[in-house]
């Protein structure tokens, strides 16, 4: 179920949203996994939008291999898993029927993210897809309506145009900048002013994302989004953001989210990224949003039942997991700084474009695809136990633009990042001798 936002909540949290975090157990041990509990990837990837997901079936060590190495998850901040609080959490959750109101974890759950983010209602989602088509559904109340999204969004390539497919929404484009904003001149015409004139669509929404995925992490300007929300008044528009990593840009900024999101109507936030949590996202906004919102996520399948047990790891998600991602902040530009010292220069990385827990990096050396690097990384090559002492497993994905991207995570330890570093020297390394035997 939904509840409004309730100062009376706020008197149970500490003074500081994410005050003092202890962490200890929450969620899985930042120790590696056994090699056989990690896929490799493989060098069929291609570094393009398209092959962004597509990495095949995950090999494991079949029968007779032996399962050896450290292996460290880059590919993602969604592959965290719970730890023993977590699940104790979950398994003593108290629980009810979410979909008649009636799961009093969920209720808490919603309570705590309206209060956090200053909204005055929130809901609980099974997805952050899920999320932002319900927000798209319920700001464009007719079909044609249009919203207007970054070309590099989320919302607009890795969600099946599902605001399109399902919702009869048509979407217009943004050039996404490289810090993951909008030139507001260009926003300002992409707004159509003709309606109710026949031949167009009608503006209801902007959406915005941050932090930027695509972009590596990037933060929204507090600047940019003022700006945005004063268009979207000016023209009667309403301002998503999905809002998947906001609790990263909030961390960055050193701000309560609620300072980020008091420029945006409505906000999708995940608890299953940085956050740790197994499943779930949080849309919040004003009350009769909502409302409606709740008939839209029962459209989609989206009610669920006892989801208490959900809702309880979401609670520790948001009361205690917060301020460490400022550990994950820290391990990215440790692995990008080490990027920038390889001798000779094999990476190119805007260090300062390193502002939370995603790095987005291209090789400079043309015969090294992001695909073959990272299945260099992904897998225990030759002379490297006798090298580094051990074999290291460093799972990442080719990405976008030709390029290769790493997420840091609550599972990877500064220790972690420094073994991520030496398996990445050694392949360097390996790869720069190969050429020179080549020559």
């Amino acid at each position: 179920m939904f509840v409004s936002g309730a100062s009376c909540y706020l008197k149970t949290l500490p003074s500081r949203v994410w005050g003092k975090v202890s962490y200890h157990g929450l969620l899985a041990s930042s120790k590696p996994l056994g090699a056989r509990d990690a896929p490799r990837v493989r060098g069929s990837v291609r570094g393009s939008v398209r092959g962004y997901r597509n990495t095949g079936k995950p090999l494991h060590p079949g029968p007779g291999q032996a399962a050896h190495g450290r292996v460290m998850d880059l590919r993602s901040d969604t592959v965290t898993k719970p730890g023993p609080a977590m699940r104790r959490a979950m398994a003593e959750a108290e629980v009810g029927d979410d979909v008649m109101g009636e799961d009093p974890s969920v209720n808490e759950l919603v309570q705590i993210a309206a209060d956090m983010f200053r909204m005055e209602a929130a809901l609980f989602v099974p997805s952050g897809t899920m999320s932002n088509l319900i927000a798209v559904m319920v700001h464009c109340r007719e079909r044609g309506d249009e919203m207007i999204v970054g070309d590099l969004s989320h919302v607009h390539i890795f969600e099946q145009g599902g605001s399109a497919q399902l919702a009869g929404v048509h979407a217009t484009t943004a050039t996404t900048l490289p810090d993951g904003s909008f030139d507001l001149d260009q926003l300002d015409s992409k707004i159509r002013h003709g309606y109710p004139d026949a031949h167009y669509p009608r503006t209801r929404l902007i959406c915005v994302e941050n932090t930027h995925n695509i972009k590596g992490g990037r933060v929204l300007p507090l600047t940019f989004l003022q700006e945005v929300r004063a268009l979207a008044d000016r023209f009667g528009l309403s301002v998503h953001m999905d809002g998947a990593r906001v609790m990263n840009a909030a961390v960055a900024l050193g701000v309560p989210p609620s300072t980020i999101l008091q420029h945006t109507h409505t906000v999708s936030v995940c608890l299953s990224k940085g956050l740790g949590a197994p499943v779930g996202t949080i849309l919040a906004g004003p009350r009769d949003f909502i409302s409606q919102a709740v008939r839209c996520r029962k459209a989609l399948g989206g009610g669920m039942r006892q989801a208490g047990i959900l809702a309880a790891a979401g609670k520790l998600a948001l009361l205690e997991m917060v301020e460490r991602l400022e550990e994950d902040h820290r391990n990215a530009k440790t692995f990008a700084q080490a990027l920038l010292d390889c001798d000779p220069p094999l990476f190119a990385v805007d260090l300062a474009a390193v502002e939370t827990n995603i790095l987005r990096f291209h090789l400079q050396e043309p015969s090294l695809s992001p695909a073959e690097f990272c299945d260099r990384m992904g897998q225990v090559c030759e002379g490297e136990e006798a090298a580094l002492g051990q074999g290291i497993q460093v799972l990442m994905y080719p990405y976008f633009g030709n390029s290769v991207r790493a997420v840091w995570h609550l599972g990877i330890s500064p220790e972690d990042t420094q073994l991520a570093v030496q398996k990445m020297q050694f392949v360097a390394s390996q790869f720069l001798n190969e050429n020179v035997r080549a020559q």
